[in-house]
Parts: structure tokens; sequence; C-alpha cells
């Protein structure tokens, strides 16, 4: 798996934490996610949103329409290095539940507990081979931390990375951005 593919991969998985909350508020979310771990995804994290900053307009504006048809808007970078993405959660996903989860991959993810505002998941993915376990602890239905531990395979040898992010509720209405599918 290549780096700049480690670090969507990781980012998807930022955005897929909502789907582990007892009750979460619907409406805009941004959720802001920090990969690292070794040298080199640092660089690829940088690298990558270097090439964003650097697009022509109309490539960008490509890109967040694309990006915006999924249910995913890319404001700009979060402090510090990371990415921040804005998701809309509706009112029947928020009542069911059923939030964004990572579909790419072929990923199963498994809450293994849940214990007041904190619950602890897994999750293996078949293409690319990785897995990873994480820790979200919730601030009430508008915010949240995790943290989450990953590996991966790059040229036949392990890849350890490590994703911390957060999320926020903004407002009631999502505006342009649309729920994901």
């Amino acid at each position: 798996m290549s780096l700049s593919r480690a670090a969507l991969l990781a980012c998807t998985f930022a955005i897929s934490v909502t789907a582990y909350a007892q009750s979460i508020k619907p409406g805009l979310w941004e959720m802001q996610s920090k990969m690292g771990g070794n040298a080199q995804i640092d660089q690829a994290m940088a690298e990558m949103q270097k090439q964003m900053a650097n697009m022509p307009p109309a490539q960008r504006k490509q890109m967040e329409d694309m990006l915006a048809k999924q249910g995913v808007s890319m404001p700009s970078a979060a402090p510090a290095g990371g990415m921040s993405t804005q998701i809309c959660i509706s009112p029947e996903m928020a009542a069911k539940q059923d939030l964004p989860v990572q579909e790419k991959g072929n990923c199963t993810n498994t809450v293994t507990s849940r214990s007041g505002n904190v619950t602890k998941m897994k999750f293996v993915c078949t293409n690319p081979p990785s897995s990873g376990e994480g820790t979200y602890t919730f601030n009430g239905d508008t915010a949240y931390t995790m943290k989450m531990q990953m590996t991966s395979t790059q040229q036949g040898k392990p890849q350890n990375m490590s994703l911390d992010g957060s999320g926020k509720w903004l407002a009631a209405s999502c505006g342009n951005v649309k729920p994901m599918k």
C-alpha cells in the first residue's frame, strides 16, 4: 500500500468514528485527524497537503465536487499538519445510529467495549491488508476525541501508524454538504 493510500485510508477511519457513538446529534460535523507514526508517513501527509494546496482552482473544485457527492467536504488543513473534513449526519442516520463507516477496503469493524462515554473498537481490512484498534471518548452528543493504532503492509514490510482525531458538531443545517451514502 502506498503511503498516500494509507493516509487516505486513515483519514476515512477518522470519518467513520461516529458509527460508534451511543447517540450523536444530527447536522454538520467537522472532523479533524492527524496521522503519524514514522517519518515516511509524516512526509507523505505533508506532501499530500502541499499537493492539495497547490492544485489549480479548477482541479481543486473538481475534487471538492467529487467529494461533495460522497457527502464529504474538505475545507482546510487541520492544525499541526492534520486533515479537516466536514460531513453531514442526517436525522435518520443519527436516530438509527446508521452513520458513515469505512466501506472501501473490505473492512470489518467490531466494537470491543462500551463503558460510559468511552467506546473501543477493532478493524481488519483485506484490501489493502491492514488492521488496528482505537478508543473514542465522547463529550455528549456534540464532540469526541479518538486515538487509533494501525498496521498495514508496504512492499512486504509492516508499517505502523497512529491516528489522533476529534470531531465537533457545527450546526443543525448541513448547508451544501449532503449526507454520506
